[in-house]
């Protein structure tokens, strides 16, 4: 086995002979150039990074989960989202690791691939790919459920159904706005996120000071293990797919600017602000209703937390910003699902027309078509919260298998892996990411687990039918 990459033909076929003795790619600050002269401009900084990483995640902890894991474990489901956090951390600490070495397009599927070989490489490529598509369809659904929901809050009625078509609109802007620069995304992103934690900052800071007692509001009080020790932990995997998002960092990585710095950066300072956010969300909700009424709202507990607290106002502000959250959640979705096409295509396990890149915007039009097309497909049906759960049980794969790469390349060394960031804690902090990733699956439903292994299936077999003699980097 040679420590560095084959060539790989445009066909999807091994090139004969040794080993390079370089990378084909050369990476910079400022450029990722590959072997053909193709270059993809590093025009993402870390505010843009931590806002993907944070877009993406910041939503369903929020404003869906607070009521279920109230129901689940009462005040202690606060213990849940810190568990959930400190499980994301163990990922996110290998992946930053492996990003700094390998600041590439793809993100999991280009650290695993090298790290573990092809086959595993290409299995999680697709089911990433297929994976974000799912995820942002349910994204776009959710987005016009928010719309429908804030005008019944202001007394318009229409005389359609606004949820689907809400989504596909947005869907084909989104698809259309990245095409043209991934600058416009990330600038579009900045400002989303921007607003959206300035919302929720303002609503957490008013609950928090009543919840202590600052404005004579009543404060409801219980223990804190109400519904025993258990439960936390079964809430701690329901919740952890909140966290399903920071690695979406990686995936842009050949496009993130001084990738040895802003990276670990943003992956780590996405998970930390995240984390703090849903506790907050968790204690503020609780102090207002209690387990028990909180728990019977369910997936409206917070809008309802929001009508307590600032009344009409406060709920039409709180659906506005679960409508942004679903809105970022997405367009980091859709480029990150791109992008793990584009490095499928850059490695020749996918046809390499879907990693031309479009010479006017610097972007590869190809496989944002190739991620988009299908999400408004799926949009189209309106039917997707089984594929949402799909998708995070192929994160969780992939995040499991980040953390075996990680420890897999720390043992082999080879020439070529040299991170500008270590992580702390080796071995036992990735082991324990991997066994935590892998563990949570056991509480998802069998349908989506089902699901995602036929998916990996269908993966394996197009890798075997269609690239089966690609041979890339630690392959073995």
């Amino acid at each position: 086995m040679a420590d560095q990459p084959v060539d790989v033909e445009a066909t999807g076929r091994n090139v004969a002979g040794e080993a390079p003795a370089e990378e084909p790619e050369a990476v910079t600050n400022d450029v990722t150039v590959h072997d053909d002269d193709v270059e993809l401009e590093r025009t993402i900084g870390l505010v843009g990074g931590l806002a993907i990483g944070i877009g993406t995640m910041i939503g369903a902890g929020i404003f869906v989960f607070p009521g279920l894991a109230a129901n689940n474990a009462g005040l202690a489901a606060t213990l849940s989202f810190a568990i959930g956090g400190i499980i994301a951390l163990l990922v996110a600490l290998p992946a930053s690791e492996l990003a700094t070495a390998m600041p590439r397009s793809g993100g999991g599927y280009y650290f695993i691939s090298r790290g573990m070989g092809t086959p595993y490489g290409a299995i999680v490529g697709l089911g990433l790919w297929l994976g974000l598509v799912f995820a942002s369809a349910f994204y776009l659904v959710r987005l016009g459920h928010y719309s429908t929901a804030i005008l019944a809050e202001i007394g318009v009625g229409l005389s359609f159904d606004p949820i689907v078509v809400t989504g596909l609109l947005f869907g084909a802007g989104l698809t259309v706005l990245s095409i043209g620069g991934t600058e416009n995304t990330a600038k579009l992103q900045n400002g989303v996120v921007a607003v959206l934690l300035v919302v929720l900052t303002g609503f957490l800071t008013y609950g928090t000071l009543d919840a202590v007692g600052v404005f004579g509001g009543e404060t409801i009080s219980e223990a804190f293990f109400s519904k025993g020790y258990f439960p936390v932990l079964t809430t701690a995997a329901l919740v952890f797919t909140s966290y399903l998002g920071f690695a979406q960092v990686a995936t842009v990585a050949g496009e993130i600017e001084q990738p040895g710095r802003n990276l670990p950066l943003a992956m780590v300072g996405s998970v930390l602000v995240v984390t703090v956010f849903y506790v907050v969300t968790i204690f503020v909700a609780m102090s207002a209703f209690g387990a028990d009424r909180l728990g019977r709202f369910g997936e409206t507990a917070m809008v309802e937390v929001a009508r307590d607290l600032l009344g009409l106002p406060g709920a039409v502000a709180i659906l506005c910003a679960g409508l942004l959250a679903t809105f970022s959640s997405a367009n980091a979705s859709i480029l990150s699902a791109s992008r793990a096409v584009y490095a499928l295509s850059r490695d020749a396990l996918l046809p390499r027309t879907a990693s031309t890149i479009n010479l006017r915007y610097g972007t590869p039009h190809v496989a944002l078509l190739a991620a988009g097309g299908p999400i408004l497909v799926l949009v189209a049906t309106g039917q997707v919260e089984l594929l949402a759960e799909v998708a995070s049980f192929l994160h969780l794969v992939m995040y499991g298998l980040i953390c075996v790469a990680m420890i897999v390349l720390r043992r082999r060394s080879p020439g070529w892996y040299t991170p500008s960031y270590r992580m702390p804690g080796y071995p036992l902090l990735p082991t324990l990411g991997a066994l935590a990733s892998f563990g949570l699956i056991a509480f998802m439903q069998p349908a989506s687990i089902g699901i995602g292994i036929a998916v990996m299936i269908v993966s394996y077999l197009w890798y075997r039918y269609y690239a089966g003699n690609v041979t890339l980097r630690g392959d073995v």
